[in-house]
C-alpha cells in the first residue's frame, strides 16, 4: 500500500515543493516543518541539478543557490533521515533522471526506501522509458509518480492506468513558474484520468494564489505549489520558514 495515499485521505491535498539546500539544508528543514505544521499534506523535495529543464527561472535560481552552497545528493539523504525523526507526512523527491543515473539507480532508489522517501517525480523521464527505473522502484517500494501534460492527449488513459502514488497533472505548457491565470481546460483530461486511474490526481505548475489553488483543487484531488514558495525563500533566506508557514496556511484554507 502506497503511503502517498495518506496525503489524500482527508480532503483535498496541499502539496509543497521545496528545493533542498536553498539557502542551506538547515533552512530547508525548518521550511519543511513550517509547511507541514500549517497543513501541507505531502512534501516534494527538489534535489538540485545543474540543468533542470522543466523549471522556470525561480526554481532554476534556487537550484543554483543550493549547488553553490555545496548541496549534494548524499547530504540530502542524511538530511531526510534526520527530517523523518519528526516529519510523518509522505515525502517524494523531484529530480532528473541524470541525477539518479550518475549516483547509481539501485543505490539511489534503495536509499530512498531506507530513509523514508515514498516516491520519485522525474519530469524528464518519458512514460515510454519508465522501465529504466520502474522495476527498482517496485523492488524498493518507492512510487514512480507519472506526469500528465495538456499535450499528452491520446496517451492520457494509458499513463493513468499504470500510474502509482498520485498523478501530477501539469496545468499548462512550458516550464514551472507562477502564472497570472491558468487558462488550460483541464476538465476533459481529468475525466479521462478518473476513468482510468486508481490513484488521486493533483495539479501543479503556475499555482501561486489561494483562488488558483481553490479552483484547481475543486476539479482534482489537490494543488501543488513550488515557485511561489521558492520566491519566499529567495526573498527572505534563512528567515523564510515563518513566511512559508503563513503562506501554506492561507493556501490550505483556500482549498478546503
Amino acid at each position: 500500500m502506497s503511503k502517498i495515499a495518506n496525503a489524500f485521505d482527508h480532503g483535498k491535498a496541499f502539496i509543497a515543493f521545496i528545493t533542498c539546500g536553498d539557502p542551506d539544508l538547515e533552512t530547508t528543514g525548518k521550511a519543511v516543518r513550517a509547511a507541514v505544521e500549517n497543513g501541507a499534506d505531502l512534501i516534494e523535495l527538489g534535489i538540485p541539478f545543474s540543468d533542470p529543464t522543466a523549471e522556470g527561472p525561480v526554481i532554476q535560481e534556487a537550484n543554483l543557490r543550493a549547488l553553490q552552497a555545496g548541496t549534494t545528493t548524499d547530504k540530502i539523504f542524511d538530511f531526510v533521515k534526520d527530517l523523518r525523526k519528526d516529519v510523518t507526512v509522505p515525502m517524494v523527491f523531484m529530480t532528473y533522471a541524470n541525477v539518479i543515473f550518475s549516483y547509481g539507480a539501485e543505490k539511489f532508489i534503495s536509499t530512498c526506501e531506507q530513509i523514508g522517501i515514498d516516491g520519485l517525480i522525474l519530469p524528464d523521464l518519458p512514460f515510454e522509458e519508465k522501465e529504466e527505473f520502474l522495476p527498482l522502484c517496485r523492488q524498493y517500494h518507492v512510487d514512480l509518480v507519472s506526469l500528465i501534460a495538456p499535450t499528452s492527449e491520446n496517451r492520457v488513459a494509458m499513463i493513468a492506468r499504470e500510474a502509482e502514488g498520485f498523478i501530477y497533472l501539469v496545468s499548462s505548457l512550458g516550464v514551472t513558474g507562477t502564472r497570472s491565470e491558468i487558462t488550460t481546460d483541464l476538465q476533459p483530461i481529468i475525466r479521462v484520468i478518473r476513468e482510468n486511474a486508481k490513484v488521486p490526481v493533483a495539479i501543479g505548475f503556475g499555482i501561486s494564489r489561494p483562488e488558483q489553488a481553490k479552483a484547481m483543487a475543486a476539479i482534482s484531488d489537490g494543488a501543488i505549489v513550488g515557485s511561489a514558495i521558492e520566491k519566499i525563500l529567495a526573498q527572505y533566506g534563512k528567515e523564510a520558514p515563518k513566511y512559508i508557514g503563513e503562506y501554506v496556511k492561507s493556501m490550505k484554507e483556500a482549498i478546503n
